[in-house]
């Protein structure tokens, strides 16, 4: 049933990569933002850039930001409402070290010169420390506001990641339907790592083989442990099969952690209502079948932020970052 990574390091990228994704290691990030919101798709956002700090205070290796360019009602949540680039920028002066994830960028709906601009510059900002999610989109409204189509999301997905990944180096030339690029045309600034980390989110579209051979890694909603194990299996075997160095996994995770430390887990959206005893159970599970990152969602959470911060920092942190 295990799935661990054979590798005894993934591939450098940047600071905020390499800290976060360490095989055979899993370690705690938080989504933004930090805050309880259960009843309303808008969070409040208040204290947001007072709690990214005490994050980063509290060891917890990663923040991670969402792209919801619309309040789409059916999706019912509005995410940090800030735009991602723009709030990647802010935490990359109001923080020190911790990481700055996007899970993820609907690259069908940006232009990936924008993409590839805003993410190498918040990474240059932030010495290093973005890490990119990309996704095809799951909110069909957002597309037709944009005037763009949503059955041909996938084909958009591949040329942007394309796109992004040429633009990123030395010197570029090449042409797709974004764009044409020659004549000593360059993109500046160039990523730290001299490439973007790029963490494909779920199927976007896309076939198993081609989410091996051109991610960073892989970004997967919350499974039972039997089914989460068997893709992770599958796909690192994908990976292997096309001769390249293994990569990491990464998932979310909605929590509200109750104040009885064995309180039994009981399903909530995309997650559970659990007591911190089981929450470690669980950690410990989906390390041993080769996750590497969780990214913890408080929204449903009913304690108080700062104690349940405190909380995980003190009993959760220290056995995973």
């Amino acid at each position: 049933m295990l799935a661990p990574s054979s590798a005894a390091t993934f591939q450098p990228i940047n600071p905020g990569y390499n800290s976060v994704f360490q095989p055979n290691r899993l370690s705690i990030g938080l989504v933004v933002p930090i805050e309880s919101y259960p009843h309303d798709p808008v969070p409040s956002m208040e204290r947001h850039l007072e709690r990214a700090r005490l994050a980063e205070k509290l060891g917890f290796s990663a923040l991670w930001l969402r792209d919801v360019p619309f309040n789409v009602p059916s999706f019912g949540d509005a995410g940090q409402l800030f735009d991602p680039f723009v709030y990647l920028g802010m935490l990359a002066g109001t923080t020190e070290h911790i990481a700055l994830g996007v899970a993820s960028i609907i690259l069908p709906l940006r232009h990936p010169a924008h993409v590839a601009k805003a993410a190498a510059s918040a990474d240059a900002l932030s010495g290093g420390r973005v890490i990119l999610g990309i996704a095809s989109g799951d909110r069909p409204d957002e597309f037709p506001a944009l005037n763009l189509g949503y059955e041909d999301r996938g084909s958009r997905f591949r040329d942007s990641y394309d796109y992004i990944r040429k633009i990123s180096a030395p010197h570029p030339t090449f042409a797709n339907r974004f764009g044409r690029i020659g004549h000593g045309l360059d993109l500046l600034p160039k990523p730290t790592g001299g490439r973007l980390p790029l963490l494909i989110t779920g199927g976007s579209q896309q076939s198993p083989e081609w989410i091996a051979e051109n991610g960073d890694g892989w970004m997967m909603y919350p499974r039972n442990a039997a089914t989460q194990a068997q893709l992770i299996r599958n796909w690192r075997g994908r990976i292997a099969d096309a001769g390249r160095p293994d990569q990491p996994v990464m998932q979310a995770l909605h929590i509200d952690l109750a104040a009885d430390s064995s309180a039994v887990p009981r399903p909530i959206h995309l997650g559970y209502h659990l007591g911190i005893d089981h929450l470690r159970d669980y950690l410990h599970d989906r390390r041993e079948i080769g996750v590497n990152h969780v990214a913890i969602n408080l929204r449903f959470n009913q304690a108080d932020i700062e104690d349940t911060l405190q909380r995980l920092s003190d009993e959760i942190l220290p056995e995973f970052n």
